[in-house]
């Protein structure tokens, strides 16, 4: 589903990202994980556009994305759910719901998969996004995200900062997501058995380059939890 090919960023003339290339196959979810700093957000940001690559490739389905704004990258199906939630806190939770639909037609409707995923949702639809738990506006961003029925969902550290209990639900709804085998995810995480719990398959970023990946199964004895301690 989704393709990066040695890509390259800079920041002045710091070489960010080095020449990171993996894929992201559909109905499964890849897990890239490692320490604070070593460039994850940066990648993510350049997967949608947000940040112009300087060298490389990503690719969409087959098609090269590279150049595409971020509003293209949407419309072609992928969803982006940012570090730090990024919900409207003055909107209703209904209002952020309908954000989700912008690149669909005018007449599109809030799927109601997204309240069987997070029925909490459905339940307090009048209320603002403001005043909703951390938790909450994690299960509110991830809901605006499928509501335009993304192809790829990409997630960064949906975990930070939220309670167990919601972790359990958020880990539900991302299993039954992978369960329905149409939808590639790529999760960002630090949080180790979370992502060893949902990963079919992992990605290890350190210093901005890639220096490992492979099987979600054999994430404990390839020491993957090593390339996470401080």
């Amino acid at each position: 589903m989704l393709a990066v090919k040695s890509l390259n960023q800079y920041y002045g003339g710091s070489h960010i990202l080095r020449h990171v290339g993996f894929e992201v196959p559909a109905g499964a979810c890849t897990a890239l994980l490692g320490r604070n700093g070593v460039g994850k957000t940066t990648l993510l940001r350049c997967l949608m556009g947000l940040l112009p690559i300087r060298s490389g490739e990503i690719a969409f389905d087959g098609r090269s994305i590279s150049n595409l704004p971020p509003y293209e990258r949407a419309a072609l199906g992928i969803g982006y759910v940012p570090q730090g939630r990024d919900i409207f806190p003055r909107l209703s939770v209904f209002e952020n719901l309908q954000m989700g639909l912008a690149t669909r037609s005018r007449s599109a409707r809030i799927p109601e998969f997204v309240f069987e995923m997070f029925p909490v949702l459905k339940e307090m639809l009048g209320r603002r996004g403001g005043d909703l738990s951390g938790g909450q506006q994690q299960q509110l961003a991830i809901g605006r995200a499928l509501a335009m029925r993304p192809r790829l969902l990409i997630l960064d550290e949906p975990t930070e900062g939220i309670q167990p209990s919601i972790i359990k639900d958020i880990e539900r709804a991302i299993r039954k997501l992978i369960a329905a085998g149409d939808m590639a995810i790529l999760l960002v995480e630090q949080y180790y058995d979370f992502a060893k719990s949902l990963a079919d398959h992992y990605v290890i970023l350190s210093r901005g380059e890639v220096v490992a990946s492979g099987a979600g199964a054999s994430m404990d004895s390839d020491n993957v939890r090593t390339h996470l301690a401080v």
